[in-house]
């Protein structure tokens, strides 16, 4: 039952504009993007990536440190590299992909439950999602869990908005063709998920609902033609490039990591639900919050829309619930249906003029939540390759090269602002057979696609002499104390330091003598010593 109205209702909260509200959700969201630096692995993996195809000029084939990357497709590094080409690589421009992606989830919710609810709902629901601290920090984090998950929520409410406008025999094929397109997008952002987890939601939906239509649209050939045209280009180019892209995209990143317990972040079926109530507070208290005294009826039959949320959900938390890896990031797609769950639970059986001051109080309360977690990361969670900042006056020469000793930081390439890869220092004949998720792995992954580039990149102590005696200045990026395995960084200038890590400056060798990496032998200590 509706809630009853009165004439004191504020006109914003019966009929806003949607285009400002629109504007409205990107401007929040953008509000604090810039305000932190990026974290370690995830924001400096895919922002470097973006960075990297933006400098390489190669728009088609990712490239983690100039070594084909395919953990996931492209669009990430698309928008970021787009972005960052207008703006500079600046925080914000490196976190637009999630930003949109959020954009995206919060006003398809709007837009869908204005139509097929009530504006009063499709409103509460987008203040209630985006002032949730979790919603508002995927958006603010520069990795690919918010942007698959904008285009997972816009896929199942562009399909169940379709269906519901043929049922009442509205114009459909606009919707329906909008569903394919986010389906395709879905699919270029992180893979098959963009594709599954709309259609299980859907399919699901019209199993309890009854409504054969959604079979009937789901094998709607112009949209599978609009998926393909969108998505196909991609997968075929990498796969004709790359012979060996099929069995690693898919078979390893989806299926294998699906069903492997050798991955990192290993937690229990039960590790979503603690998740979600804890980081969707102060909203989430409302769910224990009794139903208002003035509902006439408490109602004993779910709407086509309260299916839709609860199976979406449910749907969402359950398949990432299965695979033993789990990331907080991973259940994003769940936040809009929780958001207009926990929004039905606000207005029931309320009068609104006495709920608003209530509602007022949670939004501000949950908007200062988000805002302080902000802060709070940007004080406190700073990766050392953040801090690691030349001096005044100090930069990277384009004749320069970076090297890495026994490390991978992934953030050095955009605050140093480097335009070629970094060349890199590790036991690599360890790192192929290693099986946990890390920066070797990663790398050495990604050499299988390009060996002859990786030969250029990966080095082995034995050939540092090579790397470092020549007429070149070279920039060393290492554990604080990396001289204990390096002796001849004495030879190297200290040009920043924190207690983890350090970076030196080593000029090489004038001549190229290949001894350059060779000290003096210790003075014998004398009797007056």
């Amino acid at each position: 039952m509706t809630p009853r109205t009165t004439t004191t209702t504020p006109a914003w909260w019966t009929a806003p504009q949607p285009v400002w509200l629109i504007a409205g959700i990107v401007a929040w969201l953008l509000v604090t993007a810039w305000a932190r630096p990026l974290m370690a692995p995830d924001e400096g993996r895919y922002v470097g990536v973006a960075l990297g195809m933006l400098h390489s000029g190669d728009w088609l084939v990712p490239r983690l440190d100039g070594l084909p990357f395919f953990h996931k497709p492209p669009l990430f590094y698309w928008i970021g590299a787009a972005a960052m080409a207008v703006a500079g690589p600046v925080e914000w421009a490196a976190r637009l992909p999630s930003v949109l992606g959020a954009s995206v989830a919060a006003a398809a919710l709007y837009l869908f439950l204005r139509r097929w609810s009530t504006v009063r709902l499709a409103l509460l629901s987008t203040v209630v999602l985006l002032t949730t601290p979790f919603f508002f920090l995927g958006a603010q984090f520069a990795n690919l869990d918010m942007l698959v998950a904008g285009c997972i929520s816009a896929t199942v409410l562009l399909g169940a908005g379709a269906v519901l406008a043929r049922e009442h025999e509205e114009p459909w094929r606009a919707l329906l063709a909008g569903a394919y397109l986010l389906a395709a997008a879905g699919l270029l952002a992180k893979g098959l998920i963009g594709l599954l987890l709309p259609a299980l939601v859907l399919l699901a939906w019209c199993a309890v609902t009854r409504k054969a239509v959604v079979l009937r649209l789901a094998v709607w050939l112009p949209g599978w033609a609009i998926l393909l045209a969108v998505a196909g280009p991609w997968f075929v180019a990498m796969q004709m490039k790359f012979p060996e892209f099929f069995d690693y995209f898919v078979i390893t990143q989806h299926f294998r990591r699906f069903a492997s317990s050798g991955f990192n972040n290993e937690h229990g079926m039960w590790f979503y639900l603690p998740v979600l109530a804890a980081l969707t507070l102060p909203w989430f208290a409302w769910a224990l919050v009794p139903r208002g005294r003035d509902a006439a009826a408490p109602r004993t039959r779910f709407s086509d829309i309260d299916w839709l949320m609860w199976i979406w959900l449910a749907v969402i938390v359950g398949f990432f619930s299965l695979p033993r890896s789990k990331l907080v990031g991973y259940v994003l797609p769940a936040l809009p249906p929780l958001a207009c769950l926990i929004a039905q639970r606000v207005l029931a059986g309320r009068v609104l003029d006495t709920l608003l001051p209530k509602v007022r109080v949670t939004a501000v309360a949950s908007a200062l939540v988000c805002v302080a977690c902000v802060a709070g990361l940007a004080l406190y969670a700073r990766p050392p390759g953040t801090l690691l900042r030349l001096s005044e006056g100090q930069a990277v020469a384009a004749s320069d090269q970076v090297l890495m000793l026994d490390s991978y930081l992934y953030e050095i390439p955009f605050y140093w602002k480097l335009r070629t890869p970094v060349r890199i220092v590790d036991d690599w004949q360890a790192a192929a057979t290693d099986t946990r998720d890390n920066w070797r792995k990663e790398i050495s992954d990604a050499a299988r696609f390009d060996p002859a580039r990786a030969a250029e990149l990966l080095l082995d102590r034995t050939q540092l002499a090579a790397a470092l005696c020549m007429p070149r200045t070279t920039w060393l990026v290492g554990p604080s104390n990396a001289q204990l395995a390096h002796p001849w960084l004495a030879r190297a200038q200290l040009v920043a330091f924190t207690p983890a890590v350090a970076a030196w400056r080593f000029t090489g060798s004038a001549t190229g003598d290949a001894q350059c990496l060779d000290l003096p032998p210790a003075t014998p200590a004398s009797a007056n010593d």
